[in-house]
Order: C-alpha cells, then sequence, then structure tokens
C-alpha cells in the first residue's frame, strides 16, 4: 500500500534557523526528501513507522500562514506548527480542532510547564514540540565586557556601531525594549510602546541591519560583534565558534514554544495524529534536540539526552532565568499599534 500523503505547513518566518524546522527535522528525522535541501534520504524512517509520506510547505511567517488558512488553504493540510502565539489566535478564531487526548501518547511525560501552558490551557488544541529563548549571541574577544542586560546595547552603541543586529520581528524587537523599560513584553500600553520606540530610534544609527538569520555568518567571520538571535540557532553557531557566547538579558526577554496543531477540515487526521505520535516519541525528540538544537518540553527525551547536553544552560536555562522571560502574547487590535511604529523604525 503506498505511503499516505500528510501534508504539513511549516509556518515559522523563513529567516531564521529555528523557523526553518519543519523542513530540516523532516528531513532528519523522517527522512523527507526535500530538493532544496541540495540532497535526497532514501530511507523514510517516517513511512516505515506510520506509513507517511511528509510534504511539507514553508510559509515566511504565522501571519502569511494564517492568512492562508483563513482564506480556504487550511483543509489542505493536516498539521500545521504554529507558534505559541498563533495557536491563541487560531483557536479564538475557530480554525483548529480540539485534539482527542485518548489517541495521543506521551503528553502526561512533558514537562509541568507545558502540560497547561497559559496559550493553550490543558493542551486542548495544540501539542508543544520545541521551545526556546530570544537573546544576544556576542564575540567574546572583540567586546571588552559581557554584555548582561539590554540596555548593553545603547551603553555601548559606540563601540558596537553598525556591528550588531536585532531581529526582524516587530513584536521581539519591541518586546525587548519594553522588557528594558520595565514593562511587559506584550503591553498594550501605547505610551509604554512610545517610549519603546523611542529608545529603539536612539539605537537605529548602530544597527547594521534588522535580520533573523543573516547574523549567523557575519559572527562566524567576525564582522558582527553581537546579534539577536534565538536560542537553538545560537547553539549552532557557537558550536562553530568558541568565542561566540549567548545571553538572556536580565531584564527579561520571550520565552518561545512551538507547536502542533490540527486544523479544522484537514483532509487526513488519522495520518495527523501518527505524525503527532511519532514526533513524541523520547528517541524521536531527543534526536531534535542533538541534531537542531532545540530544547524538548518531555521528560522522557530529556532523560535520554546526554549529561554534556541536560547541562547546556543555553538549551535549558535555570529557573532564574526563566521566571523573568514571557511568552509573546497576541495583542489584538492593539497590534495595529506595534506595526505603525515598526513600520516607522524600519523605513529608510
Amino acid at each position: 500500500m503506498p505511503p499516505t500523503n500528510l501534508p504539513i505547513s511549516r509556518i515559522f518566518p523563513a529567516n531564521s534557523t529555528r523557523r526553518q524546522f519543519l523542513k530540516n527535522s523532516a528531513a532528519t528525522i523522517s527522512g523527507l526528501a526535500l530538493s532544496s535541501c541540495g540532497w535526497r534520504l532514501a530511507d523514510v524512517q517516517s513511512a516505515e513507522k506510520t506509513g507517511i509520506r511528509v510534504v511539507a510547505d514553508v510559509f515566511s511567517s504565522n501571519e502569511e500562514m494564517l492568512a492562508r488558512v483563513q482564506a480556504g488553504g487550511g483543509r489542505a493540510y493536516s498539521i500545521i506548527y504554529p507558534s505559541d502565539y498563533m495557536v491563541v489566535q487560531m483557536t479564538e478564531l475557530g480554525l483548529l480542532s480540539q485534539l482527542d487526548h485518548s489517541i495521543l501518547g506521551g503528553l502526561d511525560r512533558l514537562k509541568k510547564q507545558f502540560q497547561n501552558p497559559v496559550y493553550d490551557p490543558g493542551n486542548r488544541y495544540s501539542v508543544p514540540l520545541s521551545w526556546g529563548t530570544t537573546g544576544l549571541i556576542y564575540n567574546s574577544e572583540q567586546l571588552k565586557e559581557a554584555p548582561e542586560d539590554w540596555s548593553y546595547l545603547w551603553e555601548h552603541k559606540k563601540e558596537l556601531a553598525r556591528r550588531m543586529t536585532l531581529a526582524s520581528d516587530v513584536r521581539e524587537v519591541m518586546g525587548a525594549a519594553l522588557r528594558m523599560l520595565g514593562y511587559s513584553l506584550n503591553s498594550t500600553n501605547q505610551d509604554q510602546v512610545k517610549q519603546a520606540y523611542a529608545k529603539l530610534v536612539e539605537l537605529k544609527p548602530a544597527i547594521a541591519s534588522f535580520t533573523t538569520d543573516a547574523w549567523r555568518p557575519q559572527m562566524l567571520t567576525g564582522d558582527l560583534k553581537l546579534a539577536m538571535c534565538y536560542s537553538s540557532d545560537a547553539n549552532e553557531v557557537i558550536s562553530d565558534n568558541d568565542k561566540l557566547k549567548y545571553v538572556v538579558p536580565k531584564s527579561g526577554s520571550s520565552l518561545w514554544t512551538d507547536t502542533l496543531v490540527i486544523p479544522k477540515g484537514a483532509p487526513n487526521p488519522d495520518a495527523a495524529y501518527k505524525w503527532i505520535n511519532f514526533m513524541l516519541q523520547a528517541d524521536v525528540a531527543a534526536s531534535l534536540v542533538e541534531r537542531l538544537s532545540f530544547s524538548t518540553p518531555s521528560e522522557d527525551a530529556y532523560s535520554l539526552l546526554t549529561p554534556e547536553v541536560r547541562e547546556n544552560e543555553l538549551l535549558f536555562p535555570s529557573e532564574a532565568v526563566l521566571k523573568n522571560c514571557e511568552g509573546v502574547a497576541p495583542v489584538g487590535k492593539f497590534m495595529e499599534v506595534y506595526d505603525r511604529y515598526w513600520t516607522k523604525l524600519t523605513a529608510g
């Protein structure tokens, strides 16, 4: 019997290695053949275990995916990988199927904070797959002192001039400035957001670019001294250059979770459940950590990791670090305020 087609939409922005997760994870874990990767794997592990052949679409952002689903594209996919805040939005819009937990295995073995997440209490609509932080990667040889907080960028902007980058993400960048000022990452106070924007305007002349991916080769070659990035990306780059270090700013940053959901109208929900169970397997989840630098929410997968990986605070930060982090939450119509300031900041 030929493998079942399971179209999967990878909805993370394409300008980040974290955001390219499906291409990498499907190819690495499931043997998915992707011409864009420049190589093929003959042994399709997922097809062997589940009878499923994976077809992946990659969108440039959560928002682009949402527009596609709202336009009727959701019926083309059996699995979608949204970020935590997008799970909230899609649930409120009635776009997701409630999960049948009796079909799923391993949910009771998730770490405590992932069994009842704020973005989806009780995991009614989503299954957490990976998580991490947003912070700063820096060249310890080129900087006179190590950064500890977002304020470092302003205090050392002359030293960092045109040698640092910020993420190409309105909520991450505005959120960093908000946290530095002592406000919530998810503020809906217009005066607070205006203050964050004003601080970023001060910093803009020193910023080389707003990018979520292009910093990687530039950090490795020494062209950049510092970049805002995701922990998973930082962990990969640091393995190529031990002079590079990563820090979660002490005033707080974002704590992101990437998930699996089944859209309403999914053409193959049975295969979707098989895929989720496959990805929840401890050995598969552990492989994601080892090969792709994603932190796992699975206790069983965590126990399979080598001591070196388990003790890697970049992937598994301490409670002291995590307590100052927030997940990016939807802000409703107030998003227009963020977008307006972001357009002004990045123009020209």
